[in-house]
């Protein structure tokens, strides 16, 4: 690790831009004092916060090593911890983390940490990455006892967290995997909470008016009434499926959100995958939340529109609570395949930054920018 300046390590948190940055500035707000009290010795660190593209065109994690380090030469840093949402892959396994401690540096990512408290898990992994390369660097039993911190702050009952391998000409020389089943499935969930779905509800505002308008008329039609009273509950289910299905098919394909492999090699091809699950998943949970609530305004407004005695003499059935959930259920399904086609989300940014292939067509034109400034 490089020399520290006066007595005071500097750590610099680097940070793809959005959900990476957000997490680093709030990991820098306590990391200071937390590793002053974890290092003990009297020592002190600074902390900094650099958002840049920094994987703009690659996800080898080899090349964004060097990327790394060449950015770290720099600046006046002792430490450079490298945190993105990016999927990345060693030897056909996910990496977790890659740490150099010859050149003081870690790459971080965070989507193989999982989705469920995240902060939490990346500000444990920073910092013991910042105090095994703070630390003075072993080698053999050293390296084990080096590593299994890591391996406590990171590993967890549905992924499976190792030392993976790593080749001699690389920069890393101790790198942490997640693999199997649920190690991919750790990373997928981890995908979709970088996603942030809860964000995509606004973006489909569009969708949501004409979805709104077109089960206030079907809730007022005698015809939908019929409808309703007479489906049984699989063909309501079925129909559930079928509008959220045609909502999600339409949104992927309206804001161009697929992702096509480049390259015909298997890992691209397993990455396109991933990226395309990621975004279905994360496309139909805001579509499930908004369905949710039609249900619920479907509901209310049902209850104050309808008129029993008409509703009876026209389906032949009285209108009772059963009936009411039945009609309002039935009215979702066909507000929300209203909304769908009678939407245009070409440029709802917030709908577009559910594909990790915009986000990273977004940063190689920031990148671009910044070049060119």
């Amino acid at each position: 690790m490089p020399e520290s300046s006066q007595g005071v390590t500097v750590v610099a948190l680097l940070a793809d831009p959005d959900t990476p940055t957000e997490i680093a500035q709030r990991i820098a707000q306590t990391l200071p004092d937390r590793l002053a009290d974890k290092a003990g010795q009297g020592q002190r660190f600074e902390v900094e916060v650099v958002s840049e593209p920094f994987t703009a065109g690659t996800e080898d994690p080899s090349t964004l090593m060097r990327r790394i380090m060449d950015r770290a030469r720099a600046e006046n840093w002792d430490i450079v911890v490298a945190l993105t949402d990016l999927p990345l892959s060693s030897h056909r396994r996910k990496l977790v983390v890659d740490l150099s401690h010859e050149h003081g540096l870690a790459l971080l990512s965070l989507p193989s940490l999982g989705g469920w408290r995240l902060q939490t898990k990346a500000r444990r992994a920073v910092e013991e990455a910042v105090l095994s390369l703070a630390g003075p660097r072993a080698t053999g039993a050293g390296g084990a006892r080096r590593s299994q911190p890591l391996l406590g702050s990171l590993v967890g009952r549905l992924a499976p967290i190792h030392p993976g391998p790593v080749d001699e000409e690389e920069t890393a020389d101790l790198r942490y995997v997640a693999s199997g089943p649920r190690g991919y499935l750790r990373v997928l969930v981890g995908m979709v909470r970088a996603n942030r779905p809860w964000r995509l509800v606004p973006g489909l505002s569009k969708a949501l008016a004409a979805a709104l308008a077109t089960g206030a008329i079907a809730t007022v039609n005698s015809t939908v009434w019929s409808l309703a009273a007479s489906l049984s509950a699989p063909r309501l289910v079925i129909a559930m499926v079928g509008s959220v299905a045609l909502m999600i098919g339409w949104l992927i394909v309206d804001a161009n959100l697929w992702h096509r492999a480049g390259e015909v090699l298997p890992e691209a091809r397993k990455r396109a995958a991933l990226y395309n699950a990621s975004t279905v998943v994360t496309v139909g949970i805001g579509v499930l939340v908004c369905y949710v609530g039609l249900m619920g305004i479907n509901l209310v407004w049902a209850l104050f529109i309808l008129n029993d005695r008409v509703f009876a003499s026209m389906t032949r059935t009285p209108l009772h609570a059963t009936e009411y959930w039945t009609l309002s259920w039935f009215v979702a399904s066909i507000a929300t395949v209203g909304g769908a086609l009678g939407s245009g989300l070409e440029s709802d940014e917030a709908v577009r930054a559910a594909a990790y292939s915009k986000r990273e067509q977004e940063r190689r034109s920031l990148l671009q920018d910044d070049h060119g400034d």
